[in-house]
Protein backbone atom coordinates (compact mmCIF):
# COMPACT_ATOMS: atom_id res chain seq x y z
CA UNK A 1 0.00 0.00 0.00
CA UNK A 2 2.46 2.72 0.91
CA UNK A 3 4.20 2.07 -3.01
CA UNK A 4 0.46 3.22 -4.16
CA UNK A 5 0.51 6.16 -1.83
CA UNK A 6 3.93 6.97 -3.31
CA UNK A 7 3.07 7.17 -6.28
CA UNK A 8 0.03 8.81 -5.57
CA UNK A 9 1.49 11.55 -4.16
CA UNK A 10 3.75 11.88 -7.27
CA UNK A 11 1.03 12.11 -9.50
CA UNK A 12 -0.11 14.70 -7.88
CA UNK A 13 2.51 16.84 -8.07
CA UNK A 14 3.46 16.58 -11.32
CA UNK A 15 -0.50 17.38 -12.10
CA UNK A 16 -0.08 20.34 -10.02
CA UNK A 17 3.41 21.94 -11.77
CA UNK A 18 2.04 20.79 -15.22
CA UNK A 19 -1.03 22.76 -14.94
CA UNK A 20 0.94 25.79 -13.55
CA UNK A 21 2.62 25.91 -16.17
CA UNK A 22 0.79 25.28 -19.35
CA UNK A 23 -0.49 27.34 -21.65
CA UNK A 24 -4.22 28.03 -21.01
CA UNK A 25 -5.37 26.87 -24.52
CA UNK A 26 -3.92 24.37 -25.04
CA UNK A 27 -5.49 23.08 -21.74
CA UNK A 28 -8.29 23.92 -23.46
CA UNK A 29 -7.87 22.28 -26.77
CA UNK A 30 -10.42 19.41 -27.89
CA UNK A 31 -8.64 17.13 -30.28
CA UNK A 32 -11.89 16.09 -31.91
CA UNK A 33 -15.98 16.77 -30.80
CA UNK A 34 -15.71 13.10 -29.48
CA UNK A 35 -12.40 13.71 -27.10
CA UNK A 36 -11.86 15.55 -23.79
CA UNK A 37 -9.54 18.24 -23.34
CA UNK A 38 -6.91 18.10 -20.92
CA UNK A 39 -9.50 19.60 -18.40
CA UNK A 40 -12.26 17.63 -18.88
CA UNK A 41 -10.14 14.73 -18.42
CA UNK A 42 -9.16 16.57 -15.56
CA UNK A 43 -12.55 16.89 -14.92
CA UNK A 44 -13.14 13.67 -15.40
CA UNK A 45 -10.93 12.42 -12.47
CA UNK A 46 -12.43 14.66 -10.30
CA UNK A 47 -15.37 12.61 -10.69
CA UNK A 48 -13.85 9.63 -10.01
CA UNK A 49 -12.09 11.02 -6.83
CA UNK A 50 -16.12 12.46 -5.91
CA UNK A 51 -17.34 8.54 -5.67
CA UNK A 52 -14.36 7.19 -4.62
CA UNK A 53 -14.11 9.12 -1.79
CA UNK A 54 -17.62 8.15 -0.69
CA UNK A 55 -16.53 4.65 -1.37
CA UNK A 56 -12.91 4.51 0.35
CA UNK A 57 -15.03 5.56 3.28
CA UNK A 58 -17.84 4.29 2.78
CA UNK A 59 -16.25 0.26 3.16
CA UNK A 60 -15.40 1.19 6.70
CA UNK A 61 -19.10 1.17 7.92
CA UNK A 62 -20.88 -0.83 5.19
CA UNK A 63 -22.36 -4.07 5.04
CA UNK A 64 -19.65 -6.75 3.09
CA UNK A 65 -18.99 -7.60 0.46
CA UNK A 66 -19.03 -3.64 -0.55
CA UNK A 67 -21.05 -3.62 -4.10
CA UNK A 68 -19.78 -0.36 -5.81
CA UNK A 69 -21.54 2.00 -7.20
CA UNK A 70 -20.85 2.66 -11.00
CA UNK A 71 -21.78 6.34 -12.37
CA UNK A 72 -22.03 8.03 -15.85
CA UNK A 73 -18.53 9.42 -16.70
CA UNK A 74 -19.43 10.99 -20.26
CA UNK A 75 -22.57 12.44 -19.24
CA UNK A 76 -20.78 14.07 -15.81
CA UNK A 77 -18.51 15.56 -17.69
CA UNK A 78 -21.12 17.53 -19.82
CA UNK A 79 -23.16 18.11 -17.06
CA UNK A 80 -20.07 19.57 -14.72
CA UNK A 81 -19.11 21.56 -18.34
CA UNK A 82 -15.61 21.08 -17.44
CA UNK A 83 -14.09 22.66 -20.79
CA UNK A 84 -15.22 26.42 -19.55
CA UNK A 85 -15.01 25.84 -16.26
CA UNK A 86 -11.92 28.28 -14.54
CA UNK A 87 -8.61 25.52 -14.34
CA UNK A 88 -7.47 26.99 -10.78
CA UNK A 89 -10.56 26.03 -9.49
CA UNK A 90 -10.71 22.54 -10.92
CA UNK A 91 -6.57 22.01 -9.64
CA UNK A 92 -7.73 23.31 -6.07
CA UNK A 93 -10.51 21.05 -5.95
CA UNK A 94 -8.63 18.23 -7.33
CA UNK A 95 -5.90 18.03 -5.33
CA UNK A 96 -7.81 19.01 -2.43
CA UNK A 97 -10.17 15.95 -3.23
CA UNK A 98 -7.44 13.89 -3.84
CA UNK A 99 -5.21 14.56 -0.57
CA UNK A 100 -7.96 13.76 1.70
CA UNK A 101 -8.48 10.42 -0.22
CA UNK A 102 -4.80 9.93 1.01
CA UNK A 103 -5.53 10.86 4.47
CA UNK A 104 -8.54 8.10 4.26
CA UNK A 105 -6.41 5.54 2.53
CA UNK A 106 -3.15 5.83 5.19
CA UNK A 107 -5.46 5.11 8.19
CA UNK A 108 -6.58 1.74 6.98
CA UNK A 109 -5.61 -1.07 8.77
CA UNK A 110 -4.95 -4.29 6.99
CA UNK A 111 -8.55 -5.71 7.71
CA UNK A 112 -9.68 -2.74 6.22
CA UNK A 113 -7.22 -3.48 2.96
CA UNK A 114 -8.58 -6.59 2.79
CA UNK A 115 -12.49 -5.94 2.98
CA UNK A 116 -14.56 -7.61 0.19
CA UNK A 117 -15.76 -5.42 -2.87
CA UNK A 118 -17.76 -6.04 -5.96
CA UNK A 119 -16.80 -4.23 -8.70
CA UNK A 120 -19.59 -5.83 -10.91
CA UNK A 121 -22.38 -8.08 -10.73
CA UNK A 122 -21.96 -11.43 -11.37
CA UNK A 123 -17.88 -11.10 -10.80
CA UNK A 124 -15.92 -12.94 -7.60
CA UNK A 125 -15.26 -10.12 -4.97
CA UNK A 126 -12.24 -8.39 -5.17
CA UNK A 127 -9.78 -6.79 -2.19
CA UNK A 128 -10.16 -2.83 -1.36
CA UNK A 129 -6.54 -3.01 -1.57
CA UNK A 130 -7.17 -3.93 -5.30
CA UNK A 131 -9.65 -1.08 -5.69
CA UNK A 132 -6.71 1.20 -4.55
CA UNK A 133 -4.36 0.15 -6.57
CA UNK A 134 -6.82 0.14 -9.42
CA UNK A 135 -7.77 3.93 -8.69
CA UNK A 136 -3.74 5.31 -8.55
CA UNK A 137 -3.35 3.23 -11.90
CA UNK A 138 -6.62 4.79 -13.51
CA UNK A 139 -5.01 8.41 -12.16
CA UNK A 140 -1.73 7.66 -13.65
CA UNK A 141 -3.56 6.70 -17.56
CA UNK A 142 -5.47 9.70 -17.73
CA UNK A 143 -2.48 12.24 -16.05
CA UNK A 144 -0.22 10.34 -18.65
CA UNK A 145 -3.37 11.81 -20.88
CA UNK A 146 -2.54 15.30 -19.72
CA UNK A 147 0.66 15.33 -19.44
CA UNK A 148 1.68 14.21 -23.61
Amino acid sequence: MIEDITKMKSLLTSLETFFSTENKLKISHKPSEKKWSKKEILGHLIDSGVYNLQRFTEIKFAEKPYILCHYSQEELVDANDYQNADIEELMSFFISLNTRILKVIETYTDEVLDYKIIIYKDTEPETMRFWINDYVNHLEHHLKQILN
